[in-house]
């Protein structure tokens, strides 16, 4: 039988675009890949957002690749809502991409019969009962021996839901594992409100599965550029001397919206932009800009290193805080006419460690700004003895733009062609567009589904990963929710409050003037 992991493995499309862990190929050496049964995909949540817009549209871009096989996989979804399968199947069919050939629709109609529906409640024995039985009929169909098969439960739910869905999981729904078959479990963000919160959410989960068998996924880990960062770092002589104190200013990491709640107030308004983005995706991201090179590419030496970096994090001082909120983000009828919820954050963080002593990381994040760009900021410190007066003109920067537009372009001093000596600031650009127009990105979603069905924990988060995280925040969002600190109004379409800018001055950024980096086309 063809497996989906031994088939990935054959296949060049994603696998060449992501190197996998040394423990995966220890995995395959020793046989388990080949020798699995059939896989279940079970995605509980499947009548909501997540799970139409998000999850479902990438298992059919893995299927698609050949990374899911028609006679290996099947996919369930579950929810309270009552549907048939052919309700579910007409409900995501448009976000699964047009449809450009026979050949795609083809491909298509073969991964929507894939699909079947289960309803029932989250806290209930006899929903998870037909789940189970639903389950194992397609497991007999496909004459895989008891404890060989696997199954992946991808919970694009609410978190206050988890604790009693993996109840009826372990209780109705686990796969016997004593013989290469497993069961795994993917949750999603928010991972609680706070560090109490969060520890009862891991406690909880905790008693009912294993570490390894518990996936915290953060999308931003599975973005192209992000993964990028290991190898750009550790894979390239000339970064290694550079990347520390002595010759690093600041460095930014940034996440702009130019919208704003759009339907989601009530929601938002529970969590704020701290909670829903830079206590998680930034600061993801700063844990791989800052970490020491690991031991290995094994997932717990990779982890082990982020952790290091978090424990380092000193705590934020309520001065190095800018907090805002869009004007009419109360207009929203779900948001509180007195919600102190910020909808923009800039927040200070400095790591006390050999490295990094002295260099403020700057983490931004807004809704309703004036553009739309999520990016790392590296900017050096002023050439000392600087003989061509080009100060005024801005500091070196390294960029690495995730999204949109992914590139990588260092910002630097070069002599303004023409007869005369002056000096003007340009840039050496990696744009992916440009050079890797034949290469398809893969969503971040398609990436760490496909780990997780290889056993590769590397991109998702420990669980002291996790609360480390959450002990750096806590204390700034618990003055947050108590009133202590309030956010400051600004016009939607702007930079944010001004506020922010001073703090980013302060901190020692640089703003350059006159300079704007503009994404090469092909024309």
């Amino acid at each position: 039988m063809s497996t989906v992991s031994d088939t990935s493995l054959r296949n060049g499309s994603l696998g060449n675009n992501s190197f996998r862990s040394e423990s995966f190929s220890e995995e395959k050496d020793m046989g388990l890949i080949r020798e699995a049964g059939c896989l279940s995909i079970i995605v509980l949540g499947a009548s909501g957002d997540l799970a139409k817009k998000k999850t479902f549209p990438a298992l059919f871009h893995l299927f698609q690749q050949g990374f899911l096989q028609e006679n290996d996989v099947h996919i369930f979804g579950y929810a309270r809502t009552k549907l048939s399968d052919d309700d579910l199947r007409e409900r995501i069919h448009g976000y699964l991409g047009k449809v450009v050939s026979t050949e795609n629709a083809e491909v298509l109609s073969k991964f929507l019969q894939l699909i079947k529906y289960v309803s029932g409640s989250y806290d209930s024995d006899k929903g998870f009962q037909l789940l189970d039985m639903q389950v194992s009929e397609h497991e007999t169909s496909k004459n895989s021996q008891p404890g060989t098969s696997r199954r992946l439960f991808y919970l694009a739910l609410p978190p206050s839901v988890y604790p009693s869905v993996c109840e009826m999981i372990r209780r109705h729904c686990m796969n016997q594992s004593d013989l290469g078959g497993w069961t795994r479990i993917v949750v999603e963000k928010p991972f609680g409100k706070d560090l109490e919160s969060a520890e009862d959410l891991s406690a909880q989960l905790g008693e009912l599965f294993d570490e390894k068998q518990l996936y915290r996924i953060d999308h931003y880990l599975g973005k192209e550029l992000v993964q990028n960062l290991l190898v750009l770092r550790f894979a390239n002589r000339f970064f290694m001397p550079l990347w520390n104190r002595d010759n690093i200013d600041n460095i930014q990491i940034v996440f702009r919206e130019d919208f704003g709640t759009e339907g989601r107030g009530g929601y938002f308004d529970e969590y704020g932009i701290i909670r829903d983005i830079i206590q998680n995706h930034l600061l993801q991201v700063l844990c791989l800009v800052a970490m020491e090179k690991p031991v290995s590419l094994k997932p717990e030496h990779i982890r082990d290193e982020k952790v290091k970096v978090l424990q380092s994090v000193l705590p934020i001082k309520p001065e190095e805080v800018v907090l805002g909120q869009y004007e009419g983000y109360k207009d929203d009828p779900t948001v509180s006419d007195s919600s102190n919820t910020p909808t923009f954050a800039t927040a200070v963080l400095r790591i006390h460690n050999e490295r990094w002593e002295g260099v403020p990381f700057i983490l931004k994040a807004g809704k309703a700004l004036n553009s739309r760009k999520a990016e790392i900021r590296v900017q050096f410190k002023d050439v000392p003895g600087d003989i061509f007066k080009s100060k005024k003109q801005g500091r070196n920067e390294f960029v690495i733009r995730l999204q949109p537009s992914e590139a990588m372009y260092m910002k630097l001093t070069v002599k303004k062609p023409g007869l005369q000596m002056s000096t003007i600031q340009s840039e050496l650009d990696l744009s992916y567009g440009l050079r890797y127009q034949d290469v398809k990105i893969p969503e971040a979603y398609e990436r760490l589904i496909l780990d997780t069905i290889r056993g590769d924990q590397q991109h998702f988060v420990r669980r002291d990963e996790l609360r480390v995280a959450w002990e750096i925040f806590t204390p700034l969002l618990h003055s947050i929710d108590e009133g202590q600190l309030k956010p400051i109004s600004y016009k939607p379409g702007s930079r944010g409050p001004a506020e922010a800018d001073e703090l980013l001055a302060k901190a020692g950024y640089v703003q350059t003037h006159g300079y704007i980096w503009i994404p090469p086309t092909l024309a």
